[in-house]
């Protein structure tokens, strides 16, 4: 393990009540016959952090489930000096050892650590792992014990420096969430970038925005890595229904491997349409198809996450399912990030069918993961301490394929 911290606990006596609470009734050794179950695993104001947010989780090849989470001091902001913190279970999930520093954002430099991107490989029997600093640097590291411990990180940055023959990117971001391996041993990690122009975050600080979607790959386990085709364009006018509708900042992206191996990304965008993006690839790397919106997948401009659940073409996709305005101004392009929904898919992606709701209050970024059992967790920013993004915990739930489908 890299970076250790000496931090004074702080615990909010409300926060830590609803920990137990939800960790009494909801834990439970495995899920059957269409249950589903609760519990929090990175609670706000606890271990001298803010806020826990942009969850990701993963099953090592070993069978240990490994969470992770950027830790937020501060104001909890994407510009704070944000930390990645881990847990551990052995056991499915059921129970987890204590959160530990995985990412120091000091040790880079100033800055946030952020978009910690797992990668489990059976293979190799390990998992990879790329992340970010300060948004403009990029890192892989890989454990071989179950994430006991990580590899010193090695910087990567200049894999993505071949777009800026194309882009001028000065902002860069991998995922969030779980990459992929594919059956051909390609490891595949999405990305966005920016030329930073973008005054959202006030003077002084960088802009996400405009944005565009690549992705970073590796042949050789990780060993080098390279750059994606550009996938997906800030103003980009695709067809859309009887007419064109433009890609306004394509951003956080998944990546899916399809039956025929094909892959798949699956993009948040800031469009009118508020659907999400989506673009398939013969290897992941080139011959990206014209982004198309997917008019049975609401976008209300949040992450998501998307996982396989089969070689028949079964795969699960999460994300708020939310186009209301009661958090948020009526005006603004981002909806409220509540109702968070799984949809089943048993084409590739072609139609969804079902829309079992997860949470129906607050909730926003989610990853998700699959036990060899088929217990599927999800991992996702869950209720609110003072607005949206001030998110109470990133919580865990369990469920399987019957609760999906209301079996």
């Amino acid at each position: 393990m890299f970076g250790t911290r000496s931090r004074a606990l702080h615990f909010d006596r409300m926060l830590m009540h609803h920990n137990y609470i939800c960790a009494t009734l909801h834990r439970q050794p495995r899920c059957n016959g269409g249950s589903m179950h609760k519990q929090p695993l990175f609670t706000a104001r606890t271990a001298g952090y803010h806020v826990y947010r942009i969850p990701g989780i993963t099953v090592t090849p070993g069978g240990t489930v490994i969470a992770t989470t950027e830790a937020r001091p501060g104001g909890g902001g994407d510009w704070d000096f944000n930390d990645v913190v881990m847990r551990r279970s052995v056991d499915g999930g059921v129970s987890w050892d204590d959160q530990q520093l995985i990412v120091r954002s000091a040790d880079y430099g100033e800055g946030p650590a952020s978009n910690f991107c797992p990668i489990p490989d059976p293979t190799a029997g390990c998992v990879h792992a790329l992340f970010c600093h300060n948004y403009e640097r990029v890192f892989y590291t890989r454990s071989t014990d179950d994430g006991a411990t990580w590899s010193a990180p090695v910087e990567i940055t200049a894999a993505a420096h071949a777009y800026r023959a194309e882009y001028p990117w000065r902002v860069i971001a991998t995922g969030p969430g779980h990459g992929i391996r594919t059956r051909t041993g390609r490891l595949i990690v999405p990305l966005w970038m920016s030329d930073g122009s973008g005054t959202e975050f006030g003077a002084g600080k960088l802009g996400h925005r405009p944005s565009h979607v690549g992705g970073l790959y590796s042949d050789d386990a990780g060993v080098t890595w390279h750059a994606a085709d550009i996938v997906a364009r800030h103003e980009q006018v695709i067809p859309y229904r009887s007419g064109t509708a433009m890609v306004i900042n394509p951003n956080e992206t998944l990546a899916l491997e399809l039956s025929d191996g094909r892959i798949l990304f699956n993009m948040r965008t800031e469009s009118a349409t508020h659907k999400r993006l989506v673009s398939v690839s013969a290897d992941g790397a080139t011959g990206w198809s014209q982004p198309s919106f997917d008019d049975e997948l609401l976008d209300p401009v949040c992450m998501a996450s998307i996982i396989r659940l089969d070689d028949r073409g079964g795969a699960l996709f999460v994300n708020p399912d939310n186009l209301e305005h009661t958090m948020t101004p009526w005006n603004s392009k981002n909806c409220d990030r509540k109702r968070l929904s799984a949809k089943l898919t048993t084409d590739d992606c072609a139609t969804w069918s079902r829309n079992r709701i997860i949470e129906e209050g607050p909730a926003g970024y989610s990853d998700l993961a699959m036990l060899t059992d088929g217990t599927i967790l999800c991992l996702y920013e869950c209720g609110q301490v003072t607005r949206m993004y001030d998110d109470k915990c990133c919580m865990l739930a369990r469920f399987d394929r019957a609760w999906v489908e209301g079996r």
